[in-house]
């Protein structure tokens, strides 16, 4: 029987850094419920693991398309349950993440037209 390291952790200011998110945006979203420490010091200090950095790094990339907390929590939700879910809780987990791949190309879609008006615009502009 092989021992099982045990996993790496790290302090909120060391996740902070990797994510390019303050402390006290990842204390919040401790606080709603979307991310929590996998541990905790002895005096106290949030631990976090790699899994933690992985979920975190999804967070991030959800907010700034415009996703909502309980868009983001639902969608956690479901990654969570598709790690550990039979066929038949497959399936249908595997249709509310396709859902959530439509919806997340609609929205880069709409961010992409977005770029287009600003670089048209900026051309505009740098032609006066």
């Amino acid at each position: 029987m092989t021992e099982q390291a045990a996993p790496t952790t790290m302090h909120i200011g060391e996740l902070a850094d990797r994510t390019g998110l303050s402390n006290r945006t990842i204390r919040h979203y401790d606080e709603v419920g979307l991310l929590h420490p996998s541990g905790r010091t002895e005096g106290g200090f949030r631990l976090y693991t790699d899994t933690d950095l992985a979920r975190l790094l999804i967070i991030r990339r959800m907010k700034p398309l415009g996703f909502t907390l309980e868009q983001m929590a639902e969608l956690l939700a479901v990654v969570d349950a598709l790690e550990a879910a039979d066929n038949d809780d497959r399936a249908r987990l595997r249709g509310q993440l396709d859902e959530y791949i439509r919806d997340t190309e609609e929205r880069r879609a709409k961010l992409e037209q977005h770029l287009g008006m600003a670089d048209e615009f900026l051309g505009i502009l740098r032609d006066r």
